[in-house]
């Protein structure tokens, strides 16, 4: 059976996920981490990518981006996986991979999803019980997002920019945004798109047009040969 090809919708956001191989620590210590955000931030640079939050958990890394063009977030990721696994045996003494197969990804809806995810990010530490709170863990772009620690690494999506008219207006609109309650199903929803690999949220009519792929799956009940790869999480 075919597995579908990666989600990618122009002009709307891509939400990344590439876990370690059998759940395998991707870092060491702190100079790990480092050099992981350095390596990620030359390959955006190479790929024109705009990366808008990110997350470096013990075993498993997310990334909110745009690109300009699908290739452009393959070629990124790749060259982000490969540098730091190349550097990352040499300095501990091991060989093979860290990853756990392909990297999964999806495209999400700007409007109702881009914050979303954001907060969906940004608070892996503390749904892992790493830290009290956002502000606290360091390997994470909410400090940024929260006027504490200024990242050179991130180009903040126009939905941020929309909290407020200065720096301060976004910052303080951000901290309530996270401290709101979550809509229900919104983890979910979010964790099924980007392992499934479906559109988060909706796409217009015009721009579905232009689409190679499905982006949402069939309705249950279909003829088994219209489901191509519905079962298919290996994105």
């Amino acid at each position: 059976m075919a597995r579908l090809g990666r989600l990618f919708v122009p002009g709307y956001p891509q939400l990344v996920l590439q876990r370690g191989n059998n759940g395998a620590a991707l870092f060491l210590d702190e100079e790990d981490y480092r050099r992981f955000l350095h390596i990620l931030r030359e390959s955006a640079r190479e790929a024109s990518l705009a990366i808008h939050a990110y997350v470096l958990m013990p075993d498993h890394v997310h990334l909110l981006l745009s690109a300009p063009t699908a290739e452009a977030v393959s070629s990124a990721v790749q060259r982000l996986g490969r540098g730091y696994v190349r550097w990352f045996n040499d300095k501990h003494h091991r060989s093979g991979t860290l990853w756990e197969g392909r990297y999964r990804s999806t495209a999400v809806e700007p409007r109702h999803y881009t914050l979303a995810c954001y907060r969906y990010i940004e608070s892996n530490p503390v749904r892992r019980g790493l830290a009290p709170d956002v502000a606290a863990y360091p390997w994470a772009s909410g400090r940024h997002h929260l006027g504490l620690a200024p990242d050179p690494l991130i180009s903040d999506h126009a939905c941020y920019w929309a909290l407020g008219n200065t720096p301060f207006e976004r910052q303080g609109a951000y901290q309530r945004h996270l401290d709101a309650a979550v809509p229900a199903g919104e983890i979910e929803a979010i964790r099924y798109a980007g392992h499934r690999g479906w559109l988060l949220g909706e796409v217009p009519s015009q721009s579905e047009s232009g689409l190679v792929r499905r982006t949402h799956p069939l309705a249950k009940g279909r003829p088994k040969q219209l489901a191509d790869d519905e079962n298919s999480s290996a994105l």
